[in-house]
């Protein structure tokens, strides 16, 4: 059974957050919520709440009531870049530069493990 979770438009570069997603990549999801509370970067309490989403989200699905998030572990993390707002900085002599302010769309999907029958 899976379950996912999407955070999109997140004001961060996806680079950055990359760099967090690989920390709980295939992991438990009890492991790598342990892991994102101790991590001190930014990226990490995005990736935190989007994975308790995700948690969420398998455990109100009908036919899961003996599932627990212990059982729970990540089968899949995305992160894409998504639109990029560009902004103007005015410099010496008349010029212009340009500022890109990144945004990331975020997707995680958690799984327990066991193949759905249909």
């Amino acid at each position: 059974m899976e379950a996912k979770a999407k955070a999109r438009f997140i004001r961060m570069s996806a680079r950055k957050v990359r760099r967090v997603a690989d920390l709980i990549r295939g992991k438990n999801v009890e492991e790598a919520l342990n892991v994102l509370t101790f991590t001190p970067k930014a990226a990490a309490t995005v990736l935190e709440k989007t994975l308790k989403s995700a948690t969420a989200n398998a455990l109100s699905v009908g036919g899961t009531a003996k599932l627990k998030a212990e059982d729970l572990w990540i089968k899949k993390i995305l992160v894409d870049g998504g639109p990029i707002m560009k902004r103007i900085r005015a410099m010496g002599m008349g010029r212009a530069y340009r500022i890109r302010k990144r945004t990331n769309h975020i997707t995680i999907v958690v799984t327990d493990g066991k193949e759905e029958e249909q």
